[in-house]
Protein backbone atom coordinates (compact mmCIF):
# COMPACT_ATOMS: atom_id res chain seq x y z
CA UNK A 1 0.00 0.00 0.00
CA UNK A 2 3.07 2.21 0.33
CA UNK A 3 2.69 3.76 -3.75
CA UNK A 4 -0.28 5.23 -2.32
CA UNK A 5 0.59 6.52 0.76
CA UNK A 6 3.64 8.07 -1.75
CA UNK A 7 0.85 9.55 -4.00
CA UNK A 8 -1.33 11.20 -0.69
CA UNK A 9 1.97 12.63 1.02
CA UNK A 10 3.05 13.81 -2.50
CA UNK A 11 -0.14 15.56 -3.62
CA UNK A 12 -0.13 17.20 -0.06
CA UNK A 13 3.21 18.50 -0.99
CA UNK A 14 1.87 20.09 -4.10
CA UNK A 15 -0.66 21.69 -2.77
CA UNK A 16 1.33 23.01 0.11
CA UNK A 17 4.01 24.60 -2.57
CA UNK A 18 0.94 25.97 -4.56
CA UNK A 19 0.60 28.96 -2.93
CA UNK A 20 4.12 29.75 -3.12
CA UNK A 21 4.00 29.53 -6.60
CA UNK A 22 1.23 31.28 -7.06
CA UNK A 23 2.78 34.50 -4.98
CA UNK A 24 6.31 34.34 -7.19
CA UNK A 25 4.04 34.79 -10.36
CA UNK A 26 2.22 37.76 -8.19
CA UNK A 27 5.97 39.09 -7.68
CA UNK A 28 6.73 38.77 -11.16
CA UNK A 29 3.54 40.62 -12.64
CA UNK A 30 0.94 38.63 -13.09
CA UNK A 31 -2.78 39.09 -11.29
CA UNK A 32 -4.45 36.88 -9.37
CA UNK A 33 -7.62 36.41 -11.74
CA UNK A 34 -5.10 35.66 -14.57
CA UNK A 35 -3.13 33.36 -12.97
CA UNK A 36 -6.61 31.40 -12.19
CA UNK A 37 -7.53 30.96 -15.68
CA UNK A 38 -3.86 30.56 -17.15
CA UNK A 39 -3.85 27.75 -14.90
CA UNK A 40 -7.21 25.71 -15.15
CA UNK A 41 -7.53 26.43 -19.20
CA UNK A 42 -4.05 23.99 -19.28
CA UNK A 43 -5.23 21.82 -16.33
CA UNK A 44 -8.31 21.17 -18.34
CA UNK A 45 -7.20 20.99 -21.85
CA UNK A 46 -4.44 18.25 -20.10
CA UNK A 47 -7.11 16.41 -18.91
CA UNK A 48 -9.50 16.59 -21.39
CA UNK A 49 -6.97 14.52 -22.88
CA UNK A 50 -7.50 11.30 -20.47
CA UNK A 51 -10.89 11.99 -20.05
CA UNK A 52 -13.29 12.57 -23.38
CA UNK A 53 -15.22 10.18 -24.11
CA UNK A 54 -18.46 11.47 -21.96
CA UNK A 55 -19.11 14.79 -22.48
CA UNK A 56 -21.96 15.80 -20.79
CA UNK A 57 -23.72 14.77 -17.31
CA UNK A 58 -26.78 12.78 -17.41
CA UNK A 59 -29.64 15.09 -16.81
CA UNK A 60 -29.90 18.88 -17.17
CA UNK A 61 -30.37 19.04 -12.89
CA UNK A 62 -26.67 17.03 -12.66
CA UNK A 63 -25.12 20.13 -14.90
CA UNK A 64 -26.55 23.13 -13.24
CA UNK A 65 -24.74 21.29 -10.46
CA UNK A 66 -21.50 21.25 -12.00
CA UNK A 67 -22.14 24.56 -13.25
CA UNK A 68 -22.48 25.35 -8.91
CA UNK A 69 -19.41 23.38 -8.24
CA UNK A 70 -17.48 24.97 -10.97
CA UNK A 71 -18.27 28.80 -9.32
CA UNK A 72 -17.85 27.84 -5.66
CA UNK A 73 -14.73 25.26 -6.11
CA UNK A 74 -13.50 26.60 -9.30
CA UNK A 75 -13.73 30.47 -9.92
CA UNK A 76 -14.89 31.82 -6.57
CA UNK A 77 -12.58 29.49 -4.06
CA UNK A 78 -9.46 29.97 -6.05
CA UNK A 79 -10.02 33.69 -7.13
CA UNK A 80 -10.60 34.90 -3.38
CA UNK A 81 -7.26 32.76 -2.69
CA UNK A 82 -4.99 34.12 -4.89
CA UNK A 83 -6.22 37.85 -4.27
CA UNK A 84 -5.81 36.58 -0.53
CA UNK A 85 -2.47 36.59 -1.59
CA UNK A 86 -2.01 40.37 -2.42
CA UNK A 87 -3.05 41.65 1.36
CA UNK A 88 -2.01 38.60 3.50
CA UNK A 89 0.56 36.13 4.24
CA UNK A 90 1.27 32.54 2.16
CA UNK A 91 1.51 30.78 5.76
CA UNK A 92 -1.70 32.65 6.85
CA UNK A 93 -3.63 31.57 3.53
CA UNK A 94 -2.98 27.86 3.74
CA UNK A 95 -4.23 27.56 7.66
CA UNK A 96 -6.62 29.10 7.08
CA UNK A 97 -8.00 27.43 4.17
CA UNK A 98 -7.11 24.29 5.79
CA UNK A 99 -9.97 24.37 7.59
CA UNK A 100 -12.61 23.07 5.01
CA UNK A 101 -12.83 18.89 6.78
CA UNK A 102 -13.92 21.23 9.93
CA UNK A 103 -16.60 23.55 8.45
CA UNK A 104 -17.87 20.46 6.22
CA UNK A 105 -19.08 18.44 9.30
CA UNK A 106 -20.81 21.57 10.84
CA UNK A 107 -22.21 21.90 7.51
CA UNK A 108 -23.61 18.75 7.26
CA UNK A 109 -25.08 18.89 10.69
CA UNK A 110 -27.10 22.28 9.24
CA UNK A 111 -28.65 20.76 5.99
CA UNK A 112 -28.80 17.17 7.21
CA UNK A 113 -30.85 16.86 10.35
CA UNK A 114 -30.26 13.33 11.38
CA UNK A 115 -26.82 13.24 10.75
CA UNK A 116 -25.61 16.03 13.36
CA UNK A 117 -21.54 16.45 14.48
CA UNK A 118 -20.97 15.69 17.92
CA UNK A 119 -19.60 17.57 20.98
CA UNK A 120 -16.10 17.07 19.29
CA UNK A 121 -17.08 18.71 16.41
CA UNK A 122 -17.88 21.95 17.95
CA UNK A 123 -14.70 21.98 20.73
CA UNK A 124 -12.39 21.62 17.57
CA UNK A 125 -14.75 24.20 15.68
CA UNK A 126 -13.81 26.34 18.74
CA UNK A 127 -10.70 25.76 19.04
CA UNK A 128 -9.62 26.34 15.23
CA UNK A 129 -11.49 29.48 15.00
CA UNK A 130 -9.69 31.04 17.74
CA UNK A 131 -6.48 29.79 15.89
CA UNK A 132 -8.15 31.75 12.73
CA UNK A 133 -8.50 34.79 14.97
CA UNK A 134 -4.68 34.79 16.09
CA UNK A 135 -3.27 34.35 12.78
CA UNK A 136 -5.63 37.36 11.33
CA UNK A 137 -4.02 39.64 14.58
CA UNK A 138 -0.41 38.70 13.92
CA UNK A 139 -0.56 39.71 10.02
CA UNK A 140 -2.46 42.65 11.57
CA UNK A 141 0.81 43.73 13.35
CA UNK A 142 3.10 42.65 10.90
CA UNK A 143 4.41 44.08 8.10
CA UNK A 144 1.13 46.29 8.03
CA UNK A 145 -0.68 43.28 6.17
CA UNK A 146 -4.69 44.36 5.30
CA UNK A 147 -6.70 41.95 7.10
CA UNK A 148 -8.62 41.24 4.26
CA UNK A 149 -6.35 38.46 2.97
CA UNK A 150 -6.82 36.65 5.76
CA UNK A 151 -11.24 36.88 5.71
CA UNK A 152 -11.19 36.25 1.78
CA UNK A 153 -9.11 33.02 2.72
CA UNK A 154 -11.48 32.56 5.35
CA UNK A 155 -14.50 32.56 2.18
CA UNK A 156 -12.31 30.10 0.42
CA UNK A 157 -12.83 27.42 3.38
CA UNK A 158 -16.62 28.24 3.66
CA UNK A 159 -16.23 27.52 -0.10
CA UNK A 160 -14.54 24.66 -0.49
CA UNK A 161 -16.81 23.05 2.33
CA UNK A 162 -20.37 24.09 0.95
CA UNK A 163 -18.15 22.31 -2.37
CA UNK A 164 -18.33 18.65 -0.03
CA UNK A 165 -22.10 19.26 0.64
CA UNK A 166 -22.56 19.81 -3.41
CA UNK A 167 -20.28 16.85 -4.04
CA UNK A 168 -22.30 14.29 -2.47
CA UNK A 169 -25.18 13.11 -4.85
CA UNK A 170 -22.65 13.72 -7.68
CA UNK A 171 -20.14 10.93 -6.52
CA UNK A 172 -22.81 8.07 -6.74
CA UNK A 173 -23.53 8.91 -10.42
CA UNK A 174 -19.63 9.72 -12.13
CA UNK A 175 -16.10 9.07 -11.62
CA UNK A 176 -13.61 11.17 -9.95
CA UNK A 177 -11.84 12.20 -13.57
CA UNK A 178 -15.21 13.12 -14.89
CA UNK A 179 -16.33 15.45 -12.19
CA UNK A 180 -13.01 17.07 -11.58
CA UNK A 181 -13.07 17.56 -15.24
CA UNK A 182 -16.53 19.45 -15.35
CA UNK A 183 -15.69 21.36 -11.92
CA UNK A 184 -12.74 22.21 -13.83
CA UNK A 185 -14.58 23.59 -16.83
CA UNK A 186 -17.47 25.56 -15.43
CA UNK A 187 -14.97 27.08 -12.90
CA UNK A 188 -12.66 28.15 -15.86
CA UNK A 189 -16.17 29.36 -17.53
CA UNK A 190 -17.63 31.40 -14.43
CA UNK A 191 -14.02 32.69 -13.75
CA UNK A 192 -13.78 34.77 -17.19
CA UNK A 193 -15.94 37.54 -15.96
CA UNK A 194 -13.76 38.36 -13.43
CA UNK A 195 -11.37 39.56 -15.59
CA UNK A 196 -13.72 43.14 -16.10
CA UNK A 197 -12.92 43.76 -12.36
CA UNK A 198 -9.50 43.73 -12.54
CA UNK A 199 -7.83 46.94 -13.21
CA UNK A 200 -5.12 45.81 -15.54
CA UNK A 201 -4.14 42.92 -17.94
CA UNK A 202 -0.25 42.04 -17.85
CA UNK A 203 1.65 41.31 -20.71
CA UNK A 204 1.08 37.52 -22.37
CA UNK A 205 4.89 38.24 -22.87
CA UNK A 206 5.65 37.54 -19.11
CA UNK A 207 4.76 34.24 -19.59
CA UNK A 208 7.95 33.20 -21.76
CA UNK A 209 10.40 34.04 -18.74
CA UNK A 210 11.06 31.20 -17.12
CA UNK A 211 10.33 31.39 -13.94
CA UNK A 212 6.96 31.72 -15.07
CA UNK A 213 6.34 29.13 -17.33
CA UNK A 214 7.43 26.66 -15.11
CA UNK A 215 5.60 28.13 -12.12
CA UNK A 216 2.44 27.70 -13.85
CA UNK A 217 3.19 24.94 -15.19
CA UNK A 218 3.86 23.07 -11.69
CA UNK A 219 0.21 24.55 -10.94
CA UNK A 220 -1.40 23.55 -13.87
CA UNK A 221 -0.19 20.44 -14.53
CA UNK A 222 0.90 18.69 -10.78
CA UNK A 223 -1.23 20.66 -8.81
CA UNK A 224 -4.84 20.58 -10.44
CA UNK A 225 -4.56 17.99 -13.16
CA UNK A 226 -2.01 15.69 -11.24
CA UNK A 227 -3.03 16.45 -7.65
CA UNK A 228 -6.61 15.59 -8.50
CA UNK A 229 -6.03 12.38 -10.12
CA UNK A 230 -2.95 10.90 -7.29
CA UNK A 231 -5.30 12.18 -4.84
CA UNK A 232 -8.70 10.28 -6.03
CA UNK A 233 -6.44 7.07 -6.05
CA UNK A 234 -5.25 7.61 -2.76
CA UNK A 235 -9.05 7.86 -1.72
CA UNK A 236 -9.82 4.78 -3.52
CA UNK A 237 -7.09 2.19 -2.13
CA UNK A 238 -6.70 4.19 1.30
CA UNK A 239 -10.05 5.23 2.05
CA UNK A 240 -11.10 8.76 2.76
CA UNK A 241 -10.51 9.25 6.12
CA UNK A 242 -6.76 7.76 6.11
CA UNK A 243 -5.86 10.09 3.03
CA UNK A 244 -7.27 13.38 4.51
CA UNK A 245 -4.82 12.83 7.58
CA UNK A 246 -2.37 13.55 4.97
CA UNK A 247 -3.91 17.20 4.53
CA UNK A 248 -2.73 18.08 7.99
CA UNK A 249 0.87 18.77 7.15
CA UNK A 250 -0.15 21.12 4.05
CA UNK A 251 -0.01 24.00 6.25
CA UNK A 252 3.31 23.36 8.12
CA UNK A 253 5.20 22.73 3.74
CA UNK A 254 3.91 25.40 3.55
CA UNK A 255 5.25 27.35 5.89
CA UNK A 256 8.51 25.68 6.15
CA UNK A 257 8.72 26.72 1.99
CA UNK A 258 7.41 30.20 2.73
CA UNK A 259 10.14 31.04 5.18
CA UNK A 260 12.91 29.40 3.00
CA UNK A 261 11.95 30.94 -0.20
CA UNK A 262 10.11 34.23 0.51
CA UNK A 263 11.36 35.39 3.27
CA UNK A 264 8.13 35.20 5.42
CA UNK A 265 8.12 35.38 8.99
CA UNK A 266 5.49 34.66 11.56
CA UNK A 267 5.23 36.39 14.99
CA UNK A 268 4.71 34.09 18.34
CA UNK A 269 0.98 34.62 17.63
CA UNK A 270 1.04 33.40 14.18
CA UNK A 271 2.74 30.36 15.63
CA UNK A 272 0.29 30.02 18.39
CA UNK A 273 -2.63 30.57 16.00
CA UNK A 274 -1.07 27.56 13.59
CA UNK A 275 -1.24 25.35 16.62
CA UNK A 276 -4.76 26.00 17.63
CA UNK A 277 -6.20 25.84 13.96
CA UNK A 278 -4.11 21.99 13.53
CA UNK A 279 -4.80 21.28 17.17
CA UNK A 280 -8.42 22.17 16.48
CA UNK A 281 -8.82 20.37 13.16
CA UNK A 282 -6.99 17.12 14.67
CA UNK A 283 -9.15 17.06 17.66
CA UNK A 284 -12.58 17.82 16.06
CA UNK A 285 -11.43 14.34 14.13
CA UNK A 286 -10.46 12.68 16.74
CA UNK A 287 -13.21 13.04 19.15
CA UNK A 288 -15.56 12.44 16.66
CA UNK A 289 -14.11 8.86 15.84
CA UNK A 290 -13.95 8.12 19.73
CA UNK A 291 -17.26 9.21 19.79
CA UNK A 292 -18.25 6.84 17.10
CA UNK A 293 -16.70 3.71 18.80
CA UNK A 294 -18.27 4.11 22.42
CA UNK A 295 -21.32 4.05 20.63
Amino acid sequence: MWPYHLCAAGTVTAWGLSLVSTRVLLDHGLHPIEIYIYRFTLAYLALLCFCHKKILSNSIKDELLFLACGLVAGSVYFISENVALEYTLVTNVSLITSLPPLLTVLLVGLVYKHNRPGRGAYVGSVVAFLGVGLVIFNSSFNMALNPIGDLLSLLAAFCWAIYGLMLKPLNAHYTELFITRKVFFYGLLTGLPFLSIQPEIASPLILLEPVCMANLLFLALICSMGGYISWAYAVLKLGPVTTSNYLYFQPIITMIFAMLTLGEKVTPTGYAGCALILLGVWLADYLQKKQLRTN
